[in-house]
């Protein structure tokens, strides 16, 4: 599905670029597309034309990394995905499973590898491809051995209906237990300016090549709030709070994928702006 030769330039190309697993490259912002649903994460958006609007100005912007999940919806969102890009040329488009929907804001792990299983496939004719770029386990269901939740992502992976797998929300021991079944390319944890608790994960990560992609990098907006490091910085560098928390995450390792998510064309730009963004030592 990707070709890099086919994405042009863009902001977002001053971010620079990663390699996820063996040589699936991507810049190193991305797009969150979780926000583009209805309220609660769930159902169609109220504005379909504006979310398929903002999923191509991404791209015309250089962002060639989307990350979606069969959960955001449910469903909803890889349907605006493959409504707006596809076939995509260039674009890497990033998927989940792994928790299952009951209604608005409400997730419930689910790892049974037949779900898990199920859940691919229906990504796969949702996105219309024959192989997901990346595969990433939503969470580790608590309730099922956890070897059998990352031995279905290597099957997966050795029948050729994904290319790269990642985790979610884990830990450097499950990084490391997953490791001994299948590659991990990359893990998504929560990670921005006022929540660093999975620094020790980073570092793992870092210290592997393992693209780790934060979530909610600028803290779901509360970081373009008055009054804390990121304004003050902001005033400094001319720039926007939020663009200063994406631009110290992207500082802050070399394997740091960001993917803010906004339904506003107005705040998508502002945040491919960060690519460009180069903060002082003093201010890191």
């Amino acid at each position: 599905m990707t070709d890099d030769s086919e994405v042009g330039g863009g902001v977002v190309a001053a971010s620079g670029q990663f390699t996820l697993g063996a040589d699936l490259k991507v810049r190193r912002l991305g797009y969150g597309a979780m926000r583009l649903t209805g309220e609660g994460i769930w159902g169609p958006p109220k504005d379909a034309d504006n979310a398929l609007a903002v999923l191509r100005r991404a791209v015309d912007l250089g962002v060639d990394f989307i990350d979606t999940a069969d959960s955001y919806g449910p469903y909803v969102s890889e349907e605006l995905i493959r409504d707006a890009l596809y076939p995509y040329r260039g674009v890497t488009v990033a998927t989940k499973a792994g928790l299952l929907r009951t209604g608005p804001n409400k997730w419930i792990p689910c790892g049974r590898p037949d779900y898990l299983r199920q859940e691919a496939e229906m990504s796969l004719r949702r996105l219309g491809v024959e192989t997901l770029d990346l595969f990433q386990l939503h969470r580790v269901d608590p309730h099922v051995a956890a070897d059998e939740q990352f031995g279905l992502l290597a099957d997966l992976q050795r029948e050729g209906k994904v290319r790269e797998v990642g985790l979610s929300q884990v830990s450097v021991a499950e990084i490391e237990a997953a490791g001994r079944i299948v590659d991990v390319a990359s893990v998504q944890n929560r990670y921005n300016l006022v929540d660093r608790s999975s620094d020790d994960v980073l570092r793992h990560c870092t210290e592997h090549g393992i693209g780790f992609i934060p979530w909610a990098p600028a803290d779901a907006g509360k970081l373009a709030e008055p009054g804390n490091a990121a304004e003050r910085a902001a005033e400094k560098f001319g720039a926007t709070p939020a663009q200063v928390a994406l631009a110290w995450l992207l500082q802050r390792s070399s394997v740091m994928l960001p993917i803010p998510g906004t339904s506003s064309l107005e705040h998508l730009e502002e945040n491919c702006g960060a690519a460009s963004l180069e903060l002082d030592r003093e201010t890191v």
